[in-house]
């Protein structure tokens, strides 16, 4: 009798072993039970759901928002494309080498000039040559940079007051410069001290800080300037490590145009060439100049890359209110918007389940659901023209990018092809997992967890391992 009665009980553990729900094993999890979650997982070759839970249900996506950004792009304008800035001359070149006008500096929307990340940084010579080559020796009138490519609302009206103003979300202006980010270098002091402002690298004249942060006993970077476009008022607030020789902390240049028309003229004043005035920004050029030089960026597929697996909110703005071009002569945010969310419900995606309102997913107005990034995921692996570039911009588990952690050391490790989106109280991944005689294709969304963002990772690479026997 008690051998049948242990037969039975190991038969019923057995059931529940192997009848175990992994959807409600996270879902339902105390981490997780009064979060809001947005979960699918499909076998991308059938087009089979494996796994649901709410996948219709919408969810703020943070950084995973750059999937919509940068496959549209690729769908509408190609992986070999690449951005234009040109040099043009406004008026006349008179017989002795004299401008008679304006040289302006077209802007295109290029987030790369000058740019840290990768491009042609070191490009002010080339552009001193072609003024050089096209006879000028002197311009009577201005250099002017002319960013009106983009509306002059250059910061996205969704995005908090605490992120404006720093590195991560600069301004968007028709120019981009320098990744529009400049570094200020303090030195701290004793815990509790004011640290001393050292330099600002690059130098940007009549930068004018109130400088409101303290020395304190953490190991980090936790101060935020605060500030308006083209203002070149800032105050800084937040806390940096006591006892620093040096610490930097980053920013948003006011007005990047303005800036590179400055490092232009000091450059062709440095090499002979005489400008009469000083430089400015025009925000609604209407003037056609002559162009003597084209400056092109790097290829788009690039830039993607660098977009999605670094999560490079700033290229992924560029990227965004250039698509607001291709209906019209200014990029606009109202614009970007509307062609994405009609393309892709040309290509019968369930728009009304996205909500968009920026390129980078900064705001936490974006909304979008597990069920749209499967579907957008599925039609860039089977259907586009460019999945092989699309998917070469993923990150990529224990490997490359922002997933470089995720399942390092584990069954998974290499194998999951994805984007990750991280915001204060939300945590969301989106891509592939690539097993040997399958794919998976995933959105899994987490908001407003009971825990910590390292308690949801650790419970989010349960699941995908789960998934995945």
């Amino acid at each position: 009798m008690k051998l049948r009665y242990t037969i039975i009980l190991l038969f019923c553990s057995c059931i529940l072993i192997f009848s175990r729900n992994p959807v409600e094993d996270f879902a339902k999890s105390p981490l997780l039970e009064n979060a809001n979650v947005s979960l699918l997982v499909n076998e991308l070759e059938t087009g089979k759901t494996l796994y649901q839970f709410r996948p219709k249900s919408v969810a703020t996506p943070a950084s995973t928002m750059k999937l919509i950004t940068t496959t549209t792009a690729l769908e509408l304008l190609g992986p070999d494309f690449q951005f234009q800035t040109k040099l043009e001359i406004v008026g006349t070149l008179l017989s002795d080498s004299t401008l008679n006008g304006d040289l302006y500096i077209r802007g295109g929307g290029d987030p790369t000039l000058g740019s840290d990340k990768f491009g042609d940084k070191p490009f002010l010579p080339q552009w001193v040559m072609a003024v050089k080559n096209a006879g000028i020796k002197c311009i009577t009138g201005r250099i002017i940079a002319d960013i009106s490519i983009f509306e002059s609302q250059v910061i996205n009206p969704k995005w908090t007051w605490q992120d404006m103003g720093n590195y991560y979300a600069p301004g968007i202006h028709g120019i981009s410069y320098m990744d529009n980010t400049f570094r200020m270098i303090f030195r701290s002091g004793k815990i509790g001290t004011t640290p001393e402002i050292l330099r600002t690298e690059p130098e940007i004249l009549d930068l004018k800080v109130n400088n409101q942060i303290k020395s304190t006993s953490i190991n980090y970077d936790n101060a935020y300037f605060y500030g308006a476009p083209f203002s070149y008022d800032r105050s800084i607030y937040g806390e940096i490590p006591a006892n620093r020789s040096e610490f930097i902390v980053k920013g948003d240049i006011p007005n990047p145009g303005l800036l590179l028309a400055q490092h232009f003229q000091k450059c062709l004043s440095d090499s002979g060439v005489i400008i009469k005035n000083f430089p400015l920004v025009e925000l609604n050029s209407t003037k056609n100049g002559t162009i003597i030089y084209n400056h092109f960026s790097p290829t788009l597929r690039d830039i993607i890359s660098e977009t999605n697996i670094k999560s490079n909110n700033h290229f992924a703005e560029y990227i965004f209110k250039y698509i607001g071009t291709l209906n019209s002569k200014v990029g606009t945010t109202t614009n970007a918007i509307n062609i994405i969310r009609e393309f892709w419900k040309t290509k019968g995606l369930p728009v009304d389940q996205l909500f968009q309102f920026d390129g980078s997913g900064l705001s936490p107005c974006d909304m979008v659901s597990a069920n749209f990034y499967v579907e957008l995921l599925t039609y860039m692996r089977n259907k586009s023209k460019y999945s092989d570039d699309f998917f070469k911009s993923l990150s990529i588990s224990g490997g490359k990018g922002t997933l470089s952690t995720l399942l390092l050391n584990t069954s998974l490790e290499g194998k999951v092809h994805a984007k990750s989106g991280t915001i204060e109280g939300v945590k969301c991944y989106a891509g592939y997992i690539e097993l040997k005689n399958r794919t998976l294709v995933f959105a899994l969304m987490v908001n407003n967890p009971n825990g910590t963002s390292k308690e949801v990772v650790r419970k989010m690479e349960d699941f995908f391992l789960d998934i995945s026997k």
